[in-house]
């Protein structure tokens, strides 16, 4: 009766629990900055703040898809040193 009870009791706990035990916060998130929108980049990238994340919204309506990480520093206002801090949550 008593590993019933503790069956029961630990049923009804993981009933009521989150279905996402672990949720993702904004530095896991990956960003494609070919598709993203200003308020993603935003969001998601350090160092991009809204006038940052339009500029590379602009540049990449002007000048097509990127073709590599690196190439965002080619957008004015993004160095090498926000391109690197961003790097493992950037895809294209």
């Amino acid at each position: 009766m008593k590993s019933f009870l503790s069956a029961a009791f630990v049923a009804v706990v993981l009933a009521f629990a989150p279905i996402n035990f672990v949720s993702a916060t904004e530095h896991e998130v990956a960003v494609n900055i070919n598709t993203a929108d200003a308020e993603e980049l935003d969001k998601y990238l350090d160092g991009i703040g809204k006038s940052k994340a339009q500029a590379i919204v602009d540049f990449r309506a002007e000048n097509g898809a990127f073709e590599s990480v690196d190439s965002l520093s080619d957008v004015k206002g993004i160095g090498s040193a926000i391109v690197e801090k961003n790097r493992d949550r950037i895809t294209l």
